[in-house]
Parts: C-alpha cells; sequence; structure tokens
C-alpha cells in the first residue's frame, strides 16, 4: 500500500511540474513580403502630359499589421532636383498621390518607397519617369 501510495504521489507530482514548465510558445507568422503595383506602371515611361499628374499605389500583398510608410519623392533627371515630396502612413489598399510643381519640358523621375510599419526590412520600391509639356 505504501508503494502504491508512493507511485501515485510521483505520478502527480510528475504531471504537476511538467504542466509549471515553459512551453515554447508558437512563433508568430511570417509576415508576407511587400507587393505593389502603381499606376502609372512601375518602369514605365509616360508621355508628356499636363499637370496634374495622379500616382495610385496599391499594395497587392497582405497588409502588414500595422501598415506601410509610403514616401514619394519627384525629381528633374537633368540635376536631381527634387521638386516634390510626400510621405504618408496607411493601413489602406489603395493610395492617391498627386504630384504638383512638375517643371516643363525636362524628363523627371518619380521614386516609389512603400515600407512595413511592423517590419521595417520589409520594403517594396518603385519608379517611373515623366514630363510636363507645356
Amino acid at each position: 500500500m505504501i508503494k502504491l501510495l508512493l507511485f501515485v504521489g510521483l505520478a502527480t507530482s510528475i504531471v504537476v511540474f511538467d504542466a509549471c514548465k515553459k512551453h515554447p510558445s508558437t512563433p508568430p507568422p511570417q509576415e508576407a513580403n511587400l507587393t505593389v503595383e502603381t499606376n502609372p506602371a512601375n518602369g514605365s515611361i509616360q508621355l508628356p502630359g499636363i499637370e496634374p499628374f495622379n500616382l495610385t499605389v496599391t499594395i497587392t500583398s497582405a497588409m502588414p499589421s500595422a501598415g506601410v510608410k509610403i514616401d514619394i519623392t519627384a525629381k528633374r533627371e537633368d540635376n536631381n532636383t527634387t521638386f516634390y515630396t510626400d510621405s504618408k502612413n496607411s493601413t489602406s489598399s489603395s493610395n492617391t498621390f498627386t504630384i504638383t510643381n512638375t517643371p516643363v519640358g525636362v524628363q523627371c523621375l518619380v521614386e516609389i518607397k512603400v515600407t512595413s510599419l511592423s517590419k521595417s526590412s520589409n520594403q517594396w520600391t518603385g519608379s517611373y519617369r515623366y514630363s510636363r509639356k507645356s
């Protein structure tokens, strides 16, 4: 009988101690790499147009849990003078920007950078070229 009580006590102790042990938690799910579509299209060269110039940035991957930061820069290609910048945090998949102050008759470069606010190493970059006619 004593052996049985000792066995039951030992078994109970093992179960209790095992329940108190820290078990590894499941890691959080991996954040999907950002995928983005732009209009005008990434890598395109637009025909000369009149101002204002609209840009739509659409996040096509799963939206990061904290959202994204979108940075837009427009500059002259001949001398790298920046004439337009905008930056905004967003949790929306579709974001519109209106580029203004474009100089007339010169090729311009728009650079787009999208960064996850929950994982700063998760970034997407793109660009396109355009010009303003008089």
